[in-house]
């Protein structure tokens, strides 16, 4: 039977659902309150060039995230050789780890030092690992942990490591480990972490062009996006009404089944849900990310890299992309280069409300101090503030999610998915998965557990995306 779907969200997660499920045959309708669609991974224009929210690449092992981009994108990719690096103290380390690199660059003594406190840790190793720093602690020795996990993570979260729940690391760096980086630095074997690829896929025309040309798709077959379009709540089904979206302006519209991937904060806020429920919701807290861009007066790229992760404490900035390096396309034949900063601050924090004269000066001053580029080389800079990108695992934040969970897995004709919709620290992959298997369940009666879905999900069958199309990984 036809169904009228309505969907929160022209991201990844909420543009690839409208997308499967207006290709078998039912009514869409798309609410974005942007005026444009990819949300964290769109591209847009500045100074004549490409650019991104950051450095956003695409890379699954899932052959169901992978045919999906490649039938969306077609042939209008390059695969990028990566390239990215940690800088700390005027020193350039690889990344991921490589034992031999990352010892020699620190200096014999130091060398000595993280090798001596790895033993340690190994020998008698802390038995509570619920958090981001033991957990890292006893699988790299406290030294370690403190030069190449510690000043970033902090960076990024805003709160100390020992507050930082273990779940940030399980997911991220779970098969990371000194021992496989030595193994792998001397024999050319062990285990890789399964993100960290030399190599990836990348659009011709930015991040945001899968997502601008599903969106095409998407609208071709009938679908209804609705731009500038802010939804103020989702109300779900009852015994005796349809689901229904609320919009800013007051209007609503009822749907035979809702997908949301606006923040769960939001979500739970403004619709009729318990006290305790509500105040579970309200603990939960997300991380916003400023972007300063710095126009450089160079001919050539000052660096190699695709991006670089600042370890370095006495710099406030987190990470830098060098956006002349992705592909020729972006640049658009343009002789300056672009950078990037990333900052990271929660609502509260002074720089969320800065001039942005002052982000631009600090930017400025640091990128000067890190010596990657000449001296007066700055010629502009913008800035742009994106709320709510990453989902905070602050210790204990389980015990305020599974109730939320609970709740919202008993509404009936509602779904969430996507980083902001399902509170997890997805990928690009990750969210486009979510959106694949919230379509199935509508279309073809599934009963996918859209909660199970996390950054560190196994593949039945692995497959890889190359110059010349899908591949089988072996």
């Amino acid at each position: 039977m036809k169904k009228k779907i309505g969907i929160v969200g022209a991201g990844p997660a909420g543009l690839t659902a409208a997308y499967k499920i207006i290709q078998s045959g039912h009514d869409v309708v798309l609410f974005e309150a942007s005026n444009s669609v990819g949300g964290m991974a769109k591209s847009f224009i500045l100074w004549n060039q490409i650019v991104d929210l950051g450095p956003h690449r695409f890379f699954s092992s899932d052959p169901r995230v992978n045919k999906l981009w490649l039938e969306v994108i077609e042939d209008d990719y390059t695969m990028v050789s990566r390239l990215t690096r940690i800088y700390y103290k005027k020193t350039f380390f690889d990344y991921p780890l490589k034992a031999i690199n990352a010892l020699k660059g620190l200096g014999l003594l130091e060398a000595i030092i993280c090798i001596l406190s790895y033993l340690k840790a190994k020998v008698i190793p802390e038995k509570d690992e619920s958090t981001f720093d033991s957990w890292v602690s006893n699988r790299f020795g406290k030294r370690l942990f403190g030069i190449f996990f510690k000043s970033y993570s902090e960076k990024l979260w805003g709160i100390s490591c020992k507050e930082l729940d273990a779940d940030f690391a399980s997911q991220r760096i779970k098969k990371l480990s000194l021992y496989e980086a030595i193994k792998s630095s001397l024999f050319g074997s062990g285990n890789k972490h399964k993100t960290l690829v030399d190599e990836f896929a990348y659009p011709n025309n930015g991040a945001g062009a899968v997502y601008e040309k599903m969106s095409d798709k998407f609208t071709q077959l009938g679908g209804i996006l609705k731009l500038n379009t802010p939804v103020s709540a989702i109300h779900p089904s009852t015994e005796f009404e349809k689901a229904s979206i609320i919009l800013d302006d007051g209007s609503s519209e009822h749907f035979d089944h809702i997908i949301s991937s606006m923040p769960i904060t939001l979500l739970v806020e403004r619709m009729s849900a318990p006290d305790n429920i509500k105040e579970a919701a309200r603990s939960l807290k997300f991380r916003n990310t400023i972007l300063v861009y710095l126009k450089i007066d160079t001919k050539v790229s000052p660096f190699p890299d695709q991006w670089i992760y600042i370890h370095s404490p006495e710099i406030r900035s987190g990470r830098i992309t060098n956006f002349r390096n992705w592909t020729s396309n972006i640049n658009r034949e343009q002789s300056e280069t672009i950078l990037c900063l990333e900052y990271w601050c929660y609502d509260h924090d002074e720089d969320w409300s800065s001039d942005p004269s002052i982000l631009i000066k600090r930017a400025t001053d640091e990128t000067y101090k890190t010596g990657l580029i000449p001296s007066e080389s700055i010629i502009d800079g913008k800035v742009i503030k994106v709320p709510k990108c990453y989902p905070v695992y602050e210790t204990g934040y389980k015990k305020n999610l599974d109730p939320v969970e609970k709740f919202l897995s008993f509404q009936k004709d509602l779904s969430v998915i996507g980083r902001y919709g399902s509170f997890k620290y997805n990928n690009q992959d990750h969210s486009i998965l979510m959106g694949l298997l919230a379509a199935e369940n509508i279309t073809i009666g599934t009963n996918h557990n859209l909660w199970d879905i996390n950054t560190d999900y196994e593949y039945q069958e692995s497959s890889r995306i190359t110059a010349t199309g899908l591949e089988k990984s072996i």
